[in-house]
């Protein structure tokens, strides 16, 4: 190239083409943004879907109690569709069979009395009384406190919580139980023809008999942890700030090449208004505008 032509020079390429992203980063930016924006909505979806949960289960606690399922409804039973639904059933507790589960209660720790009890049918359902200190976890402590005959028992029906608590197993041989596992404490007691769920009884659902207070009842803590909104927020504050970065790499890019383009023009070499700057023997001549 001749030096009376216009050209180049080598640090305005180099400039434009460190302007430039790369191919790989532009795609993976644009990835990152949209699984960003995916993941709020999809928290979005997640917080409607809790709150009707909430809804739901506002609903079942507070209905009029009902008769708890029949034996042939019982393999139906599920969390989804049964559980915390307001119950009610009779029979007569074998409080010999009663088995302890540790707890931490609003009233301290203890535990939960969970009680067989027999129904007229031959079925047996177990109960969660309710709690007692560690002070009376033997049996023999609270024996005033266990109504004997036919009792009614009104309460919320859950779910088994099988194979034990948090980082905690259950151990049947050693009678140490961290969660109420129906199958293994029916299993454990040799009780037969046991619901697959339990009933948690209400506050003064069953009649204590002789000055002895029985297990409290009514300690049913229901919470459903719903930052839905939060961590919808948060993904899509990320995705704005990604594509805020994105906006500067290119839009700034663009305008420094713009700028570049109308503030420096191209002139022959040795022109009359020429200040001439040579970074080589083959450089081109710059010729900035007075």
């Amino acid at each position: 190239m001749s030096d009376s032509g216009t050209v180049t020079s080598k640090a305005d390429r180099t400039r434009g083409k460190a302007a430039r992203p790369r191919l790989w980063v532009t795609v993976l930016s644009l990835t990152a943004f949209a699984i960003l924006i995916a993941l709020g909505v999809w928290q979005i979806e997640r917080r409607a879907w809790k709150l009707t949960l909430i809804d739901r289960v506002e609903q079942r606690v507070h209905a009029p109690a009902q008769p708890i399922p029949a034996p042939a409804a019982w393999p139906a039973v599920s969390a989804a569709n049964d559980e915390y639904r307001h119950v009610s059933l009779e029979g007569r507790f074998l409080h010999d069979r009663e088995t302890l589960v540790q707890a931490v209660t609003e009233e301290g720790p203890g535990y939960w009395v969970l009680t067989p009890l027999q129904r007229r049918d031959g079925t047996q359902v177990l109960v969660n009384r309710g709690f007692v200190p560690t002070e009376r976890r033997d049996a023999s402590t609270r024996q005033g406190g266990n109504p004997e005959g036919q009792v009614e028992i009104t309460g919320l029906l859950r779910i088994t919580e099988p194979k034990g608590g948090f980082l905690r197993n259950n151990v049947p041989q050693h009678n140490r139980w961290y969660s109420r596992d129906v199958a293994a404490i029916a299993t454990a007691r040799g009780l037969h023809d046991v619901a697959p769920f339990f009933v948690d009884a209400d506050a003064g659902s069953q009649s204590a008999q002789g000055p002895v207070q029985g297990p409290i009842g009514g300690l049913t803590v229901i919470r459903f942890p719903n930052n839905h909104l939060i961590y919808a927020l948060t993904w899509f504050a990320l995705a704005f700030m990604l594509a805020g970065k994105l906006f500067v790499t290119f839009g700034g890019g663009l305008f420094r090449r713009e700028k570049a383009r109308k503030g420096f023009v191209h002139e022959p070499a040795g022109g009359p208004d020429a200040a001439a700057r040579r970074t080589g023997s083959d450089a081109g001549t710059i010729v900035e505008q007075a």
